[in-house]
């Protein structure tokens, strides 16, 4: 049985409940983020934390923990269901208040945090890679808060889903951003490309990992921007996140990216990360050098 955290209590997650006013299942007004867990050990929560109270600030809601209380409080909840590997699930909504689209004048906000199983890469992907499409991207203008209002991008990767694909890769005014659930990365002239940050897409932890462990091991890399054109003729075709890592694209939207298979840059970042990850169970958080 799954232990969760909810308002400063830890219960079995059949246990676990919420006002159906709280707003943030009758609004969506409220963020999240997403921690992998290797070994029992938090893998970069201080970035995830960092990039939490950003989304926080940005929707005007004040953290409701402090740095110390949040690392003890997803420690706890990782020891409570077993340490390994897990991902811990973290959302604060704005609380239970009566409808009204204006911010309530005194509110309590909803914590609530769980894990789940981690499931490693497969060993398919990584022989053969995984097929994605492109689409037009049609989320609001700041993807760059990680908001539970996520109604575009289920339909966007559903889409994708049904096409046979795994992620869809948004364009929007002429520019390639990142997947409906995911950073991207291209190879280019053996050059590793990714889009700067900006409101159209959210600054991935994993996104700046690989950018540390690239920088770290001399790896050509830049950020720029991405059109459809340089999608197109990629050599190498890369997804990241949290939970899926580093995603090799081998098929985009009916043509093979270069030879069809995961490409040498991708084999190579995915062996720096696997290493660092391994550091982070022996010793914990660990440099990218």
């Amino acid at each position: 049985m799954s232990i969760v955290y909810l308002n400063g209590e830890f219960l079995p997650v059949e246990r676990a409940q919420i006002s159906v006013m709280d707003r943030g299942f009758v609004f969506g007004d409220g963020v999240y983020e997403v921690i992998p867990v290797y070994g029992g050990r938090l893998f970069r929560l201080e970035q995830h934390l960092q990039r939490l109270a950003r989304s926080l600030a940005e929707i005007r809601l004040l953290n409701p923990l402090s740095g110390e209380e949040w690392r003890r409080c997803l420690q706890d909840l990782v020891t409570r269901n077993g340490d390994g590997d897990q991902s811990v699930y973290v959302q604060i909504t704005r609380g239970v208040a009566p409808r009204d689209h204006a911010f309530p004048k005194e509110i309590k906000p909803t914590v609530y945090a769980a894990s789940s199983p981690l499931r490693p890469q497969t060993a398919e992907v990584a022989e053969h890679g995984v097929a994605a499409i492109s689409l037009p991207d049609i989320r609001w203008q700041r993807c760059d808060i990680k908001a539970i209002t996520l109604l575009p991008n289920i339909l966007l990767r559903q889409q994708a889903i049904d096409q046979g694909a795994v992620e869809a890769i948004l364009v929007r005014d002429g520019l390639v951003n990142e997947g409906a659930a995911s950073n991207l990365f291209i190879v280019k002239g053996g050059e590793l490309i990714t889009p700067p940050k900006g409101d159209y897409l959210l600054p991935g932890i994993t996104r700046d990992l690989v950018l540390e462990l690239a920088a770290a091991h001399a790896i050509t890399y830049r950020e720029a921007t991405i059109t459809p054109q340089d999608l197109a003729g990629a050599e190498e075709i890369w997804l990241t996140s949290s939970t899926r890592e580093i995603l090799p694209v081998t098929r985009l939207d009916t043509h093979a990216v270069g030879n069809g298979k995961p490409g040498p840059l991708w084999r190579r970042m995915t062996s720096l990360y696997q290493d660092y990850k391994q550091g982070v169970r022996e010793r914990g958080e660990a440099p990218a050098a």
